[in-house]
């Protein structure tokens, strides 16, 4: 039977979206991305955007913390419901959230898109978090440190020091999301089944290799 879901895990510079975005049309699959992180917020019933600062390990806002304090509540270890309206008891206001909760409340978003399926997930460690699922392909796009670089100052207009300097931030910080809410201390190819050099492949090229592997899941 044909994979559901494509968890598509990247790194910065390597082409990921596109390729993401190309399985997608091929699988006729819905693209999510951002998607996420706003399905997340309304959720909570905040900006989507201080979820995502959150996500990338930025400063916590009071106010958000206050907000999602209600968060464990919402996500069990069955079924996660993200349609509901979300209502914050007074209790709840005067109490603080967690940096558990926000991952939780990312995470439910996930689960709740591979439930529905037929969906490519990008980014947000979503390989991670719906590992355990059958129906699913965990690809990683990835480069190497040069070749990102090269990219990243081509798209952006800045130098070449300027952006391997971007590079290692960014892979630096992907290890250290994984250490801290997936509990993994290194990232290794066996947590995929696929593992695709944009060095090598080009982005139609490896989109073709991920949806293949997509339609002929065991």
């Amino acid at each position: 039977m044909a994979a559901q879901v494509v968890c598509i895990s990247l790194t910065t510079g390597a082409l990921g979206e596109q390729i993401g975005s190309r399985v997608a049309e091929r699988l006729s699959f819905r693209y999510v991305d951002e998607q996420v992180i706003e399905r997340a917020a309304r959720l909570a019933q905040v900006d989507p955007k201080l979820i995502e600062a959150v996500e990338h390990r930025q400063p916590l806002l009071r106010g958000l913390m206050d907000k999602l304090a209600a968060a464990k509540d919402l996500v069990g270890p069955a079924t996660l419901g993200l349609g509901a309206p979300v209502f914050v008891s007074p209790e709840h206001e005067r109490s603080r959230a967690k940096p558990e909760d926000l991952r939780l409340l990312i995470q439910a978003a996930i689960h709740e898109v591979a439930r529905e399926g037929r969906a490519v997930i990008v980014a947000h460690a979503a390989s991670m978090t719906l590992a355990t699922r059958p129906d699913i392909v965990r690809a990683l796009v990835t480069a190497s440190a040069e070749t990102r670089a090269q990219r990243l100052a081509a798209e952006r207009g800045i130098t070449s020091e300027v952006a391997a300097a971007e590079i290692a931030t960014t892979d630096r910080n992907r290890r250290d999301y994984f250490r801290r809410f997936h509990h993994i201390a290194q990232e290794l190819p066996t947590h995929y089944d696929l593992v695709v050099n944009t060095d090598v492949l080009t982005p139609e090229q490896a989109a073709e290799v991920i949806a293949c592997a997509a339609q002929s899941r065991p």
